[in-house]
């Protein structure tokens, strides 16, 4: 295992048509922070990175060209799992933005208590309270 000096050694990646209303959707209604945004002289977003408790997304703009642009050219929506202490009040925070609720707050068998969206451009994040200790 690479040592990562505490910091997360995985971060979902994701591409959006519109990735400065994604940054804005994600900070102001489920809660992310803005950590950095790298733009191209004419606004474009070229890599951004959300954080959310000990964990990240990064994320850009689609059409933008390169590598990862072209290997995700025909990727469908990706999911995203965040953990958060009082799944509720994130829930109430996501709908009050108008985020669309794919499932309410609900108790997992398996001891979470987990609700479901969906972003504007189709990517689904889980939002509860499960966190799986990692051990290698």
């Amino acid at each position: 295992m690479t040592d990562t000096g505490g910091r997360p050694s995985v971060y979902p990646t994701l591409l959006y048509a519109d990735a400065r209303a994604a940054i804005a959707q994600l900070t102001q209604a489920l809660g992310f922070t803005e950590l950095a945004v790298y733009e191209s002289e004419d606004g474009t977003v070229l890599h951004a990175e959300l954080a959310q408790g000990n964990g990240a997304v990064m994320l850009g703009s689609k059409g933008r060209g390169g590598a990862f642009d072209g290997a995700m050219a025909g990727a469908g929506p990706t999911g995203v799992y965040v953990v958060v202490a009082d799944v509720d009040a994130h829930h109430r925070r996501a709908v009050e933005h108008g985020v669309e609720i794919l499932m309410p707050p609900t108790d997992q068998d398996y001891g979470s208590r987990d609700y479901m969206a969906r972003d504007a451009e189709g990517n689904i994040f889980s939002f509860g309270t499960y966190a799986p200790a990692l051990t290698s």
